[in-house]
């Protein structure tokens, strides 16, 4: 007996669903960034207003002074999603997890001058505050933001930062041999210190914004279009010439981090800032106030990293802000 096989090819009546199919055509398939971010937002059927905001829905786009007629003209450059956002995380916490392991196996800090350390300690790690305050306000971007392609990056940006938070604080510990000195140090200074008080003062006023989309031009672009070329750039360069540059290892997350998160603000901010002349101007007037006072803020902090080259480093650091943004069609 002989048995013939037959391969069939079967077509599938339709290739897309319909709230993907809408925006990207009928048979052309969607990628799984599209089926999980398109239109995943609800927009009718509100049943009750929030008891917190009686005169807002649910979900809507009128607690910004933004203006949108597609909240979905942006998307991620990234096009990430749970799944690929989390591998991608995954896989960079390995390299991470190798490399801690490795400076402690190896104990490649010994050797590094002991007041470079020191500075490090004053520099760095009190910035693990600032990410647990930068991860307040993207969970209150994704809690009142409008479009899932905005509120689900949002929420990924503000896990990234209790993520850096984390960085930080073993960092710390590993200069001190699992001791809480540093910490507690870093918490004393963060609260207390004449040096980051400017800093806090502008943190805590983000949290009372009530614009969602001037704390992600405060918070996104300019905060962080600051202090990461600043500090994990800038600051970390100088120690790693200066002796300790095996921190450098301890600090990649952060520059890759933030070399990928730049590719998003600034999609978000050119296509924000092109959908109309209110939403440009509204954007310069946030970047302008913003930029002014959040320079002042981390001067001390320039400072104690730099000496006397501090207002001249802040200084760079603000123009190349400046200059990303104009090139976004955001000239300040």
């Amino acid at each position: 007996m002989s048995l013939n096989f037959a391969a069939k090819e079967i077509k599938p009546l339709r290739t897309n669903y319909g709230y993907t199919a809408r925006r990207v055509g009928e048979n052309k398939p969607a990628s799984r960034y599209q089926e999980a971010t398109f239109d995943i937002q609800p927009t009718v059927n509100f049943h009750y207003p929030p008891t917190w905001e009686p005169n807002k829905q649910l979900f809507d786009a009128t607690r910004t002074a933004i203006v949108m007629q597609d909240w979905y003209a942006f998307s991620d450059p990234r096009q990430y999603y749970y799944t690929s956002y989390v591998v991608a995380r995954a896989k960079q916490q390995e390299v991470m997890d190798k490399n801690f392991e490795l400076i402690e196996q190896h104990n490649l800090l010994q050797g590094a001058p002991a007041e470079v350390l020191d500075k490090v300690r004053q520099v760095l790690v009190p910035l693990r505050h600032a990410e647990y305050g930068a991860n307040m306000n993207n969970q209150d971007i994704c809690d009142r933001g409008y479009g899932t392609s905005i509120t689900a990056l949002a929420s990924f940006n503000g896990f990234d930062r209790i993520g850096i938070a984390q960085y930080l604080s073993r960092i710390a510990l590993l200069l001190d041999g699992n001791e809480e000195t540093t910490l507690l140090a870093a918490r004393e200074a963060w609260l207390n210190g004449p040096v980051w008080q400017p800093l806090r003062h502008a943190m805590e006023d983000t949290f009372v914004l009530s614009d969602w989309f001037e704390i992600m031009v405060a918070q996104n672009v300019v905060m962080d279009g600051l202090i990461y070329p600043l500090v994990y750039e800038r600051f970390m360069s100088e120690v790693a010439a200066q002796g300790a540059s095996s921190l450098i290892l301890l600090t990649q997350f952060m520059n890759d981090w933030y070399a990928e998160t730049v590719r998003w603000s600034n999609a978000l901010m050119k296509v924000t800032a092109a959908e109309s002349d209110a939403n440009k101007q509204l954007l310069v007037g946030w970047v302008q106030s913003w930029s002014e006072r959040l320079s002042a803020a981390v001067l001390p902090v320039a400072s104690l990293a730099f000496g006397d080259s501090a207002q001249q480093q802040v200084d760079a650091v603000k123009q190349e802000l400046l200059a990303r943004l104009a090139k976004q069609g955001i000239k300040v």
